[in-house]
């Protein structure tokens, strides 16, 4: 089967049997989007069969708008949207306990306040000690929010870059709806989190190349670097916490 031919054709007369071969060519792409994000959940509420079929709404949509005429594989193209609309499934579901939010926004900001009281990143023990949290509980609910910390981000960058089209907007200037390459191709935005990701700790940071650019699972990057996969997620929610805080600290530039 040559899918590049079924692609002309299914953009051409929109055949439904073309698309239904597009869908079974790059469903498999839906189930390791899911299965990666899954791994980052530790509550018991969202099912792996969920996350795929949230994922399946995010391949629809990608196989309806992708543009075959422009240099950009598909499936680079497709997975924003397909982890997007897990996302935005997620969010809208109000998966995590309300106990969890308020514990994480806790976390966040005692890492915000401390930091800027000592001019440093504070310790581990400095953050359970200023929420009064022993360290084997406090090290147990940092491996808990990961991913709440990660939809937190990413709603935040959503929200910035809804208020940017909307000034651009106020200013005369065209702009689409929000949509989730355009954080790629926005280039301030990439700017302000390369240099968010750039200021983290050499560990974090590691992990965030591992988990978000070479696209390795918890497991593997705790293969890799000889922890275990609980530290992992720990070390994950420090550095997405450290982002959205660097980040908030942008806001004005995010917008702007």
């Amino acid at each position: 089967m040559d899918i590049n031919k079924v692609w002309q054709e299914y953009k051409k007369s929109k055949d439904r049997e073309a698309k239904n071969i597009l869908i079974s060519n790059y469903i498999p792409l839906v189930k390791i989007t899911a299965g990666r994000l899954k791994s980052t959940i530790t509550s018991g509420s969202v099912e792996l069969d969920d996350l795929v079929s949230y994922g399946v709404i995010g391949l629809l949509d990608a196989i309806d708008k992708f543009d075959i005429e422009k240099n950009v594989k598909f499936e680079t193209y497709a997975q924003m949207r397909i982890r997007g609309s897990m996302i935005d499934q997620l969010r809208k579901n109000d998966w995590a306990p309300r106990s969890m939010r308020q514990k994480a926004r806790k976390i966040e900001n005692a890492y915000r306040e401390l930091e800027n009281r000592l001019g440093r990143y504070p310790t581990d023990e400095e953050v359970a000690d200023f929420i009064g949290m022993g360290m084997d509980e406090f090290s147990e609910l940092l491996g808990q929010i990961s991913t709440l910390s990660m939809v937190s981000l990413e709603e935040m960058l959503e929200n910035r870059m809804e208020a940017r089209a909307g000034l651009t907007s106020r200013e005369g200037e065209d702009y689409k709806e929000s949509e989730p390459e355009r954080l790629v191709g926005d280039k301030e935005i990439k700017r302000l989190l390369k240099q968010a990701i750039d200021e983290l700790p050499e560990r974090e940071k590691l992990i965030i190349s591992l988990y978000y650019f070479d696209e390795l699972t918890y497991k593997e990057i705790g293969s890799v670097l000889s922890i275990s996969e609980s530290r992992v997620s720990q070390l994950h929610s420090k550095a997405v916490i450290r982002m959205r805080n660097k980040l908030s600290e942008y806001k004005r530039d995010l917008i702007i």
